[in-house]
Formats: C-alpha cells, structure tokens, sequence
C-alpha cells in the first residue's frame, strides 16, 4: 500500500506569503483578521512539514531564509491555482473604488496597488486620487466603495492607518536669504494642508510667496528636489534627500494629523483586499 504525504495547509501557506509580503506577523495577521500568535502557529507548523526553517524573526526585523525564498514562488503557484479551482472558470469581475487623498498616499501607490491586486487578480481596481476634502465628499455620496483621507475639520470614524508629523520640507542646500519672503511650493487650493499652512505663517508673521504650484505631490516634490522652494509636507511623504528645515528657520509647528481608512464594502474579496491595503499602508509608513 502506498503512503501518501499529508498535503500542505493552504491556509499557513497563505500566512506565509503574508509574512513574506509584509515582513510582520503582526501586519499578516491584522490583513488575515486573525491574531499574530495565530499566524505563528500556521507558520511553525508549515515549517515542520516541509522540514526547513522558512522566516528568520528578530524582536526588529522579519527576513526569509534562504529556504523561505526559494518556496515563496511555488507558494504563491500554490495559491493561484487553489483560488482559481474554488473560484471556477467563470468567476465574477470585482470591481473596487478607492479614493487617496494625494498628501496621504504620497509617492507610495504604486506598492499599494500591487499589494492589493495581488490578494485577488480577479479584483478590479478603480484608483481616484485628489484632496481629502474631494475624496471624503465623493465617499459620501456613494461614489467610492472606500477612500484613505485624513482627519480634517473634525471628521471622525474609519481606521487609523498612520499618525503623521508634519514639517517645512526642502532640500539641504536651500537657503533664504534674510528679508526675503519664504518660498513655497505646495497643491492648488482647496488642499487643506496648504490652508493650514498659509494659517500658520499668517499667524507668526511670516512673510512668504508661492513659488510653485503643483498638480500633485509628485509635482510638488519634484520643485522641492530642484531646490526651488519649501514644501508643507507630513515626514512620511517627504521625498528622499529632503529635510526638516523649520525649525532652523523659525518656522511655525504643523502638527500632526491621522490617516485613516473609511469602507462601506460588505463582500469578503473587496474586505480582504482592504485589509492587506491597511496592513501594506502601516507597514510602508513603519519603514519612513
């Protein structure tokens, strides 16, 4: 009689891709709704069946070993074909809308948007981006299945993602010369970044001029990286090079302000790509 092996848990090797994808169990497990010790357990028990260590955890750090690397693409052919034999050949387009707020998502969606297509290809995704203001009012009018926006003029509910601090972002060489009116490069209005910062150097009366306006904060950060100008921008989206130059300037706090997640979707595919865009959101946003 022949002996069979058991067969793989398809729901550890999901958790490992998890773990693999977000270099955190506990980011695998808030994208899985279950608990870190949960996703533990899945993992050592797939370890033991296969006979190799897969994940090298650190109390800072989470790495594949080489093992873990090698398996991660057979695991991932394991999954699609899985899903796709429960999912039949004629499975139903999802489509899901989402709204970012420009100076919440930054320069991190491409990342975002690969996470997420990942979880389901058969998951359409409709991405809007614009100001929060924009974003929370086409949410509310049933235009989007969920948006990232932050928590402007008292706005309340949906799932905190990130705390940013904000700063008067330039690049190390910009300088200004005393009396002179402090560059700015910041999004058209209504932005309300860009308000609360006009607010803010009104208050401390401080003389500035807008010397860029962008389109988006990837036109915003391309001024800033030229040198051209300062920009009012939350630390996590900064772009690479730039620094904090406001306190050596004197220039008035920002503050702080919270991104957060707002969803009315109810199917189990569009809730669990949700889950992996906020475990995806936090986990970029741990690595700024």
């Amino acid at each position: 009689m022949q002996n069979h092996a058991p067969a793989l848990d398809v729901d550890a090797v999901r958790a490992f891709t998890l773990v693999a994808d977000l270099a955190s169990f506990t980011r695998a497990a808030q994208t899985d709704g279950t608990t870190q010790s949960a996703v533990s357990l899945k993992l050592k028990r797939l370890e033991a069946r296969l006979g190799v260590r897969l994940v090298e955890r650190t109390p800072r750090s989470v790495r594949l070993t080489a093992d873990g690397a090698a398996f991660l693409t057979r695991a991932r052919d394991l999954l699609a074909a899985h899903d796709r034999a429960l999912a039949g050949a004629e499975a139903p387009e999802r489509r899901l809308t989402i709204g970012f707020s420009d100076h919440a998502a930054g320069l991190d969606l491409a990342p975002l948007i690969a996470r997420v297509s990942a979880v389901d290809a058969a998951l359409h995704l409709d991405v809007r981006i614009g100001m929060s203001n924009q974003i929370a009012d086409a949410f509310e009018a049933g235009g989007l299945d969920a948006a990232v926006i932050r928590r402007d003029k008292g706005r309340r509910g949906g799932e905190p993602l990130v705390e940013d601090t904000f700063g008067w972002f330039a690049t190390p060489g910009f300088r200004r010369r005393p009396g002179d009116r402090l560059k700015l490069a910041m999004l058209a209005a209504p932005c309300s970044v860009r308000a609360q910062s006009i607010r803010a150097l009104d208050k401390a009366g401080i003389a500035w001029i807008e010397a860029f306006t962008g389109g988006g904060i990837a036109a915003v950060a391309a001024a800033v990286m030229a040198g051209l100008a300062v920009a009012p921008l939350a630390a996590r989206v900064a772009p690479a090079g730039t620094l904090d130059i406001g306190p050596a300037l004197g220039l008035p706090s920002l503050g702080r302000s919270t991104v957060a997640l707002y969803s009315r979707v109810s199917d189990a595919r569009a809730r669990a790509a949700l889950r992996t865009l906020a475990a995806t959101f936090r986990g970029i946003a741990a690595k700024r």
